[in-house]
């Protein structure tokens, strides 16, 4: 099993910056890419960004603002959120893409970021 733990959530006024972490263990050779995606009610899970190795890729509305990067000697990622704006507060989660398992992806609990002067 992969599990999942988001953490640096929390309150941040606009224009700060803010990283969020994800540490993955179990069974992280199944991993085969990461990202970030948040959620706020009533909407859909939005993709923020992802890494696959040597290439990531971000949403519109972040690029330029975010920066996903991956330390794979301590398996986990991080959401580093610079200039934040309010649209930007959600709860955010973490996710791993498997291989070799009946899931084929696997998300954290979520951590909440809310921007608010």
């Amino acid at each position: 099993q992969v599990q999942l733990v988001e953490s640096g959530g929390g309150l941040v006024q606009p224009g700060g910056s803010l990283r969020l972490s994800c540490a993955a263990s179990g069974s992280i050779f199944k991993i085969t890419a990461m990202g970030w995606y948040r959620q706020v009610p009533g909407k859909q899970r939005e993709l923020v960004a992802i890494t696959t190795g040597g290439t990531t890729n971000y949403a519109d509305s972040v690029k330029g603002r975010f920066t996903i990067s991956r330390d794979n000697a301590e398996n986990t990622v991080y959401l580093q959120m610079n200039s934040v704006k309010p649209e930007d507060t959600a709860v955010y989660y973490c996710n791993a893409k498997l291989s070799f398992s009946p899931d084929r992806e696997v998300w954290g609990q979520g951590t909440l970021v809310t921007v608010s002067s």
